[in-house]
């Protein structure tokens, strides 16, 4: 017996679907450009891509492999992206260490990114209900003894932009749990050049896109160094994957008009961009 799927029937016509015509804005990394693309075509939406950041690895594997020759001396590694993921793992197999060298390490990843990381290692020990670093002070606030504990976050170093907040401020509240905290770079966060986005960002300026989607504050940073002035977008809706990138591209100064309230998944991104544009069509 065949089983219908939930998601949009690929034979539903374009012009029922919530984002049909309208042209979105991509300007997450890649690797993260491709899931969300997808999402929006499902919806009809005609996605454009325009990554103003790029992941990549690093260039000097020093201090990343200091820590990984000692990794059992951790009790939890808490990962905050699936590039996090990545890069540890990775140099983890270019270096010959098993995982099983993780066998006395509690391993803390958020939303999707737990299917990821089960597929390195086998295990996740925690995914807090709320997917952002909120959610994981909350988790490891109600495990007895934390303050005694050490924690190693995998996090990107950054070029060409400021470290946004985030990884910051969750070392902090780490801190404040009593944990002893080890920073580490795994991979880099950098801009892209401008003119590689000549006519994207003609096609802002001239009205075209519907809709500019932010999945991080980097893409919000990058960006802003690629216009002119906020006249450029200013007849473009804004929309943010999760109140942290919310909040941050506010403190940016520009006007946030649409925030998912489910932020664990790409799905839910564009779930609330459908319901905004269902709700109040432009």
């Amino acid at each position: 017996m065949h089983t219908i799927s939930r998601e949009t029937n690929l034979l539903t016509p374009s012009s029922k679907l919530p984002l049909y015509g309208k042209r979105i804005l991509v300007t997450a990394p890649k690797n993260y450009a491709f899931r969300f693309s997808e999402q929006i075509i499902k919806k009809g939406g005609i996605p454009v891509f325009m990554p103003t950041i790029e992941t990549c690895y690093l260039s000097n594997y020093t201090k990343l492999d200091n820590i990984l020759n000692c990794i059992d001396k951790f009790n939890w590694i808490v990962f905050t992206s699936r590039n996090g993921i990545i890069g540890f793992f990775e140099r983890m197999n270019n270096l010959d260490i098993s995982v099983s060298a993780l066998q006395n390490c509690q391993l803390c990843a958020l939303g999707k990114d737990a299917e990821l990381l089960f597929t390195f290692c086998g295990r996740v020990d925690l995914i807090p209900q709320e997917s952002g670093p909120t959610g994981i002070i909350l988790e490891l606030g109600k495990i007895p003894q934390i303050n005694q504990q050490t924690v190693l976050v995998p996090a990107p170093e950054f070029i060409g932009i400021p470290e946004p907040n985030v990884i910051p401020n969750l070392i902090a509240d780490l801190q404040k749990l009593g944990m002893k905290v080890t920073h580490i770079p795994t991979y880099i966060t950098q801009c892209i050049n401008k003119h590689l986005y000549t006519v994207e960002l003609n096609l802002i300026r001239q009205g075209m896109i519907d809709i500019i989607a932010f999945s991080s504050t980097a893409e919000v940073e990058s960006f802003l160094r690629m216009i002119n002035s906020h006249k450029d977008y200013e007849s473009c809706i804004v929309a943010c994957f999760g109140p942290y990138t919310a909040a941050n591209t506010r403190k940016l100064g520009i006007n946030v008009s649409i925030l998912s309230k489910d932020y664990s998944s790409f799905a839910g991104f564009t779930e609330a961009i459908a319901e905004f544009l269902t709700c109040d069509p432009k």
